[in-house]
């Protein structure tokens, strides 16, 4: 685990950063439908509000809550999400995840992504 300052400075860097936008480092064209990016950037911004709640109690499985509960949002929101921007938004998790060194989602991230834990 990181420090409570690092995290918390780290999950407000991300919250500020823009999303959804092209990126060929991981081979990310950008959103699908320009129409979802507020939308869907909102939904990432409360998982790491979620994240952000959780640097002041800690602990692993704290986090995987709030990684189940960030993702819920996702699911809740009735937005189609093509696979694309689906696995940039498990992106986007992972990247709260290493924010606070969390190593592990558990199988959360591969459940939600591909339906089952490939690990």
């Amino acid at each position: 685990m990181k420090s409570k300052e690092e995290s918390l400075a780290n999950l407000r860097q991300l919250r500020m950063d823009e999303k959804f936008l092209e990126d060929m480092n991981i081979f990310y064209p950008g959103i699908a439908d320009e129409a979802d990016k507020e939308t869907l950037t909102g939904l990432v911004n409360k998982g790491i509000d979620e994240f952000t709640n959780v640097v002041h109690s800690g602990g692993d499985e704290a986090y995987r809550e709030a990684i189940r509960k960030g993702l819920s949002y996702f699911d809740e929101s009735g937005l189609y999400i093509d696979t694309e921007d689906r696995e940039r938004v498990g992106l986007y998790f992972q990247q709260m995840m290493d924010a606070v060194g969390v190593e592990s989602s558990g199988g959360i991230l591969n459940t939600w992504l591909y339906g089952f834990d490939v690990g």
